[in-house]
């Protein structure tokens, strides 16, 4: 079976040109993703099982999603998969999820966020 990457994703935002992104991280994680695939790293075909199953997660805890957290499941099922597929050990994965994290709070509402460069 031919892998269609972006026709074969369940429930992503999108308009005539294709996907649809609210914030500039939902669009580099989206590139996150397809760049990984590119790489060999997964096929497309583990990516929207993985994404389709955090998608059911999320609804089985009673989430209810009108578009807006598309990306949060999106990033969630990044983040497993490249755990799963020991792309970035956990410790690290940790360290810059709270990198990120704090970047983005001390950043200026409409400036990008700047992640400081590692010794």
């Amino acid at each position: 079976m031919t892998e269609r990457p972006l026709r074969d994703t369940p429930g992503m935002p999108r308009d005539q040109e294709g996907p649809v992104f609210r914030e500039p991280w939902e669009a580099q994680a989206f590139g996150m993703a397809v760049m990984l695939h590119e790489r060999g790293h997964f096929t497309w075909m583990e990516w929207t099982k993985r994404l389709a199953t955090e998608i059911a997660a999320a609804r089985a805890r009673g989430e209810h999603d009108d578009g807006t957290r598309y990306y949060h499941y999106w990033l969630a099922a990044l983040e497993k998969l490249v755990a799963e597929k020991n792309l970035v050990g956990k410790e690290e994965l940790s360290t810059r999820k709270h990198e990120w994290d704090v970047a983005a709070r001390s950043t200026p509402h409409g400036q990008p966020i700047e992640l400081k460069r590692r010794a």
